[in-house]
This record gives C-alpha cells, structure tokens and sequence, in this order.
C-alpha cells in the first residue's frame, strides 16, 4: 500500500519525538510491505523562525497532499515570555485546524498496570480505566467574536455553536461508542449555558440513530469530579472546545504521565496525529523526551487513517512491552535505569524486527 503521510515536527522536543516514530513506522511499513512517501514542513516558532508565518501555506498544501500527517508540538519561550510579540506559535496551530477543518478531536485516556503507581490518583481508582473524549475543536469561545471596549476595561469573548457543528462530533462519538462498549457521555452546561442547551438537544435528536448506544448527559462540573474519583465510569465522553479542552488535560494524569498518550485531530481534508503533550522546551537536545506517545499517535493513524489494524495492533502492543519491561525514559523509570529517546525508539523498532 502506498501512504503519503506529512511530517511537522514543530518545536522543542517535536523533532525529536517524531524522529522516533518515523523509524517505528518505516520499520513498520518494511515488515507489511508498505511504500511511505514522507513530506516535511515546518509549523510554530520554526516556521516563524524562517519564514516569519507560523504556519506558511508550503506546510498548508503539504498537509492537504498528503493521507494522514505526524506532528509534534509547538512553543517557545521566547515567545511566551515576549508580550509584544505580533505572532505567536500557537497561531499555526490555531489556523492549521481552522484551514484544515481539523473539527475533533479525539484523545485516549488508558492505564498501563506497570505504571499504576506513577498516577497521583489512587491505584485501586484508575486501574481499568480507558476511556476516550471526542473534543469538538473549531467552534465555541475560541472561534467566535471576541474583543475589548475603547478604553481597554471590558473584555468579551463569545460562545457559539450550530447544529450542524454539533452534529457532525457527537457522530464520531457514537461510531466510537458503537465499537466499544456502548456508553457515550455527552458533557454541557446545559442548566445555564443556550450553546449547551443546543447541544443536549442535538444529540438527544440522534439517539434513535444509534438504539443500542446507552446516552448519559453530565455536567462538566460533575464530570470534572467524577473523573478524579471514578474515572473507570466513562467509556465515550463528547463535549465542547472549552470543556474537551479542560477535561482532557485533567484526563491526561489519570495514567501517570503525559507523554504516554496520543491523539487524532478528525478533519474534513485529512487528519493530524499527536502527542497530547506540549513541546517542553526544558527538555530540548537533551535526548530524554518521551517519545512513547507519539509512536502511539503513529498507531493511531494506521488504525483511523489508513484502515491497517494489524499494523496498529504490533505498535501497540510493543509499546505496552516497552513499559512493563521499564524500557522507559526518564519521567516513568522512577529509582530504575532510564533510557534515552533514541534508545526507547530503538528498542521498539528492534523487537517489531524480530517478531
């Protein structure tokens, strides 16, 4: 099969998490008898770096030519710690979703049992958790009209949504739930918010669509707790861009560490495969970036992207044996060896080898 996949390293320790997912997927692709066509482009503070655009239209055709794209992350101090910056790395980010119609997206929150210990949340709480949000990602407080008064004491930003925005994420999250376990949570506001109003309505309207999907409606407030002390109650969550945005950076600690979970941002030109974490610029050059996140993102995008489930499953599955056998880096190996980016990348592709 040939796969035409993009390639946006980004920022920081993007780079190199993502130079150890391509050697996952070449190695990958040579064992199944796949031809990969990569296509590079640059996005964040490199991209302004050499361009002056944080995501330049070279990257933008480059994502839209291609079946899938790895990406890594954006950010930079410098920018962060310069107010009066005119453009910021994340703006790619912002428009890369807004160009590419990237509007869900969908994140895995599952433990591993050899890293129970690793959460801050009791081990008897999150062991069986696994669970996945579908965030809805162009529209809501982000993208709708926002501004300040002339003398710069009144600020506003507003919160809009359409039925057919609605729509087309909580169908995500019923196929999803539909080859689970039949549990979809959608998450609002709705005792205060109209836009939450709009959503519970939408999706009560598509429920006779999915008979066997058993539909529960939660507010976030009660959703952000339940979380923490039962997070194994959830299967399928769908939510909002400011609620899916806050409840899975909650999510994200349930398994001990940032850097074990992946992401897919859905589009309607093609889809973005992602470690949920940022660009951690401490950890730049260092060589002690976790990259096991990333290659999980990989696993995801032969799944979703190209339809190769055992393809998916060996990654998978590797990367489980990667940490229950502590070949791990620095953030999960705790008082026990730690091993570099590139030694966890070539671990992996070495037992894919043999196996």
């Amino acid at each position: 099969m040939e796969l035409k996949i993009g390639l946006l390293p980004g920022d920081g320790i993007g780079p190199e998490v993502i130079g150890e997912a391509v050697k996952v997927v070449n190695v990958i692709a040579s064992k199944f008898g796949h031809d990969i066509t990569w296509n590079e482009g640059l996005v964040g503070a490199a991209a302004i770096d050499a361009t002056g655009d944080p995501y330049p239209n070279e990257t933008h055709m480059i994502c839209l030519e291609s079946d899938a794209v790895l990406f890594g992350a954006v950010g930079d101090p410098k920018y962060d710690n310069d107010p009066t910056a005119k453009v910021r790395p994340e703006e790619g980010l912002l428009r890369m979703r807004k160009k590419l119609g990237l509007y869900a997206n969908i994140r895995p929150t599952y433990t591993f049992d050899s890293l129970l210990e690793k959460s801050p949340i009791k081990k008897s709480i999150v062991q069986g958790t696994n669970l996945v949000f579908v965030r809805e990602l162009t529209g809501g407080i982000y993208f709708g009209k926002k501004g300040r008064n002339k003398t710069n004491d009144y600020a506003f930003d507003t919160c809009e949504y359409s039925v057919n925005e609605i729509t087309r994420l909580a169908v995500i999250g019923f196929e999803l739930a539909m080859k689970r376990s039949k549990k979809l949570c959608c998450i609002d506001k709705a005792n205060v918010l109209e836009t939450s109003r709009l959503w519970r309505q939408t999706v009560q309207s598509l429920e006779k669509n999915y008979p066997s999907v058993k539909v529960s409606y939660e507010f976030v407030d009660a959703v952000a707790m339940r979380l923490i002390h039962s997070p194994s109650h959830y299967d399928v969550l769908i939510t909002s861009n400011l609620f899916g945005d806050i409840l899975t950076d909650e999510a994200s600690v349930i398994s001990g560490s940032m850097g074990l979970m992946p992401s897919v941002s859905v589009g309607l030109k093609t889809s973005i495969y992602e470690p949920i974490h940022g660009s951690f610029p401490q950890a730049k050059g260092k060589n002690i970036a976790n990259p096991l996140a990333t290659i999980l993102s990989a696993s995801m995008m032969f799944e979703r992207s190209f339809n190769l489930h055992n393809e998916s499953k060996l990654i998978h599955s590797v990367v489980n044996e990667s940490v229950a056998n502590n070949i791990v880096t620095q953030d999960l190996s705790g008082n026990k060896k730690s091993y570099t980016t590139e030694e966890v990348g070539d671990w992996i592709v070495k037992k894919i080898k043999k196996l």
